[in-house]
């Protein structure tokens, strides 16, 4: 057994039941996905550490841990639950929680809270949220108005306007206004590369995609969440298997790769290329299938495209081919024209990955969509680019 010395720095001493706990526990899947799985059930198999077991085992009787019919461990929804409410806490820790289920906007339908305001009747409006002192003040206004035209002698007097019958034109039509709601498709692209390994991405890519899962859950209940994990190929992912997804392990370390693989036969190749191409072709098909108001699909990737698809052969192309680029683009605006919001989550971690901005630029522009950069350590600061009325603006969130 080997030792290590170094100088106390105060803190309390961990005990077992701190440190097996479950937020550490959660940590631990996080960070190694199934292979942690694997390594607390070996845990609960040695008979020499009697008190992990028992700590263990107080985790599956609280309905955070369970077993399946062949005696594997796997997580709850409870588990998936607190792992979502956790990653909220830290991606989002400024996010202040609203009253109201949806996303706010100013309606003169219903469905919401109203507000004060009114807005001018158009065909189509609800009759029944009409506002009836903004209504008849119209009518008199206009009456009199009339009246001050025609001449001084034909002015009606106050009690002749009282018996006089109300007029009410078009015009006169005033409707309250609500604060409505509104629903949202989102799908989540996460590179599943081999690059995502470094630097901690993967594990801060799948905080934020747990955090959104929470946010979803928790204020839009009536929206939809999908989660697509894109390599060599692309697929999509369960709620509950999402926090012991990996990236893909790199089995290829030529300078030149040059591939062409038919897509049945995907599988058997190299897992660990990285295709937005085909993860955008499943995003689009998942929001096809939703009646939302809005859609919008989110990437969280830290690289260019190395991969695409052309007919039933996929490409796995590296360095970089322009190839794959301009397929990615070409899918990317036609998500745009049915209706799809673009924005992308860039982790970048040192100037050797800077080089690849540039095609997020293109994205981004193309899309007119928005951007941020940041690396894995440093969720909650990053440099946000957005195209969406036309020109650059960027700003620094803190």
């Amino acid at each position: 057994m080997k030792y290590f010395y170094g100088e106390f720095d105060g803190s309390e001493f961990p005990t077992q039941d701190k440190l097996f706990a479950f937020d550490n526990l959660a940590q631990f899947i996080l960070q190694h996905g199934e292979n942690a799985l694997r390594a607390i059930e070996q845990m609960l198999k040695d008979p020499k550490n009697p008190q992990h077991s028992e700590l263990l085992e107080q985790l599956i009787q609280e309905g955070l841990l369970d077993k399946d019919g062949q005696g594997k461990l796997r997580l709850t929804p409870k588990a998936v639950g607190r792992m979502q409410q956790k990653a909220l806490m830290e991606v989002f820790a400024n996010l202040r929680t609203g009253n109201r289920e949806g996303h706010e906007k100013v309606t003169p339908g219903l469905g919401g809270e109203r507000i004060e305001g009114t807005k001018p009747y158009a065909f189509g409006d609800p009759v029944s949220e009409l506002d009836l002192h903004a209504t008849l003040r119209n009518a008199l206004q206009r009456a009199a108005g009339s009246g001050q035209r025609a001449g001084s002698q034909s002015l009606p007097s106050a009690s002749r306007m009282l018996r006089a019958p109300i007029r009410f034109g078009e015009r006169d039509f005033e409707l309250h206004l609500h604060e409505g709601t509104t629903s949202c498709s989102t799908v989540v692209l996460l590179d599943m590369s081999g690059s995502m390994m470094r630097y901690g991405r993967f594990l801060a890519a799948k905080k934020v995609a747990l955090a959104m899962q929470a946010l979803v859950r928790g204020r839009f209940p009536q929206d939809s969440i999908d989660f697509v994990g894109f390599y060599s190929g692309a697929q999509r992912i369960p709620e509950m298997a999402l926090p012991l997804v990996m990236p893909k392990p790199v089995t290829v370390y030529d300078y030149s790769v040059r591939l062409r693989v038919k897509l049945d036969e995907l599988d058997g190749a190299p897992q660990h290329f990285t295709n937005l191409h085909m993860g955008l072709q499943f995003a689009r098909r998942i929001l096809r299938k939703r009646t939302s108001e809005n859609k919008q699909i989110f990437i969280i990737t830290d690289g260019q495209p190395t991969a695409h698809v052309e007919g039933d052969w996929c490409y796995l192309l590296y360095p970089p081919d322009e190839r794959s680029t301009v397929a990615t683009l070409k899918e990317a605006l036609l998500a745009v024209r049915e209706g799809c919001r673009v924005s992308t989550f860039a982790l970048i971690e040192d100037y050797w990955g800077m080089d690849w901005v540039g095609f997020v630029d293109q994205l981004t522009r193309l899309t007119k969509g928005v951007a941020f950069y940041t690396n894995s350590g440093e969720l909650a600061s990053c440099i946000m680019e957005s195209y969406l009325s036309g020109r650059k603006k960027k700003a620094f969130i803190a």
